[in-house]
């Protein structure tokens, strides 16, 4: 159920155990530095979990990927703002500040059921009401009431609203306050909330559905936006099916379905998801022409025989901004601007592992792309202690369970498992960390405030 790339990424993508890559430090002088080329073929076994040693010397640590990533994103030419249909708008980000149409509200009125009273009572109850959205009603002189419902228009010269359990009607038809009116008492005067002109949100504000009742409320049909962030998926991989149970070798593809869906919950339009198996000839052509912000790939981003993804960049001229980061799983991620407004990021070909990338380099970049601002990092202790890598950050899914982070199972580079049921990952530093130690949170879209899951 996993798209796993088999040797290709592997060699480079699974993680070490502990004892081994620790032995391994200590038994290896670290090599010095080399331009990539092929690695030779790992001894029989020892194709999963090995990485060439020179590919963890050119790779970049794992906070500054995130930056480089969002950094990129901030230098690449902005699309002009869109005017979209408010029922367009969730999830984008104003291009210019909501300012008032009219006053809030745009004429006085009853914030409660009841009655519109002038003058000191009793009062003489007349026989018609006041609904919402009738035309302007007759004045009131003192003595005077008449009922009114929420939301409709104040009548001339009212003194205050007596709610419907606040007063009592006497066998003459008179009605009493059964506590004491004060003048203006539950009445929304004209522009109490605002002022035509006023601005109610900056530019680069998220449009949430409480934003798009609001614009709604200040007399918006439209709204200016930043547009989407244009993203293609190509996923790489001769050995991966699209339906039915694996069989002879092959493997279903788990990054096509949920690539796209994760990307719009990060802001993006995706324009579409294409399977190129692995035809380096087909991979050139579809990165060449394509007019996406954004190309993703996944796979082919090793060394081996049919990863294909380094040397189409370098036919293409392109810049490698991050070639490898110092991060478990996904290692052998990269970010490359492949035009003056495109960048390419390189997913591993396991499934996990390419979530580590999504979230490492994809992320900032759309969220960038997107005018989004970036979250407030939050920590959180671990209620159990977890293994570190020797010298690469982990990601490790975690549940929220109280105040405590709880790590999960299942957190091969293959795996979903655990990604599925997980809140958040865990940012674990070199060398692991211990039971109550805080660590930062990278939260997961389905977890978070829920706007991006209305996206769909």
């Amino acid at each position: 159920m996993t798209a796993a790339r088999g040797t290709r990424d592997s060699r480079q993508d699974e993680d070490l155990d502990v004892e081994e890559a620790l032995a391994l430090v200590k038994a290896e002088p670290a090599p010095a530095p080399q331009s990539r080329s092929v690695p030779a073929p790992a001894p029989e076994g020892e194709q999963q979990g090995r990485q060439a040693p020179h590919a963890h010397h050119k790779a970049t640590p794992w906070t500054e990927a995130r930056v480089i990533a969002e950094r990129a994103a901030r230098r690449a030419p902005r699309r002009a703002p869109v005017s979209v249909p408010l029922d367009a708008a969730l999830g984008l980000v104003l291009a210019a500040p909501l300012a008032a149409l009219t006053d809030l509200p745009s004429f006085d009125t009853s914030a409660m059921d009841g009655w519109a009273v002038a003058g000191p009572g009793p009062w003489d109850v007349r026989a018609e009401g006041v609904l919402a959205g009738h035309t302007k009603p007759e004045t009131l002189t003192d003595g005077e009431a008449v009922r009114i419902a929420t939301g409709a228009r104040i009548p001339q010269d009212v003194t205050a609203v007596l709610r419907s359990e606040h007063g009592r009607i006497d066998d003459k038809g008179r009605l009493h306050a059964t506590r004491e009116v004060a003048h203006g008492q539950d009445i929304r005067p004209r522009g109490q909330e605002c002022r035509g002109g006023d601005h109610l949100l900056p530019a680069g504000a998220q449009v949430t559905p409480a934003v798009l009742g609001l614009a709604a409320a200040a007399g918006y049909d439209t709204l200016a936006v930043l547009p989407r962030p244009r993203v293609e998926v190509l996923v790489l991989g001769d050995e991966l099916l699209t339906d039915g149970l694996p069989q002879d070798g092959l493997i279903r593809d788990a990054l096509g379905p949920m690539l796209p869906p994760w990307l719009r919950a990060l802001g993006a339009e995706v324009l579409g998801v294409r399977r190129l198996g692995d035809d380096a000839k087909a991979l050139f052509k579809a990165i060449d022409g394509s007019d996406a912000d954004l190309v993703v790939t996944t796979g082919g981003t090793a060394a081996g025989p049919v990863d294909h993804v380094h040397p189409i960049l370098d036919r293409l001229g392109a810049e490698l901004l991050v070639d490898g980061v110092k991060v478990r799983p996904g290692h052998p991620m990269l970010l490359a601007r492949t035009k003056e407004n495109q960048h390419l990021v390189g997913l591993p070909g396991n499934p996990l592992a390419a979530v580590s990338g999504l979230l490492t380099l994809a992320e900032p970049l759309v969220r960038t792309l997107a005018g989004r601002v970036a979250p407030e990092p939050y920590t959180m202790p671990l209620k159990e202690a977890v293994h570190g890598h020797p010298y690469d950050t982990r990601l490790i899914p975690v549940v929220l369970r109280g105040d405590r982070a709880v790590p999960l199972r299942y957190n091969g580079p293959a795996m979903l498992r655990g990604i599925a049921a997980a809140d958040a990952l865990a940012v674990v530093a070199p060398g692991g960390a211990r039971a109550g130690q805080e660590l930062e949170l990278l939260d997961l879209p389905w977890a978070m405030s829920g706007v991006e899951a209305c996206l769909e």
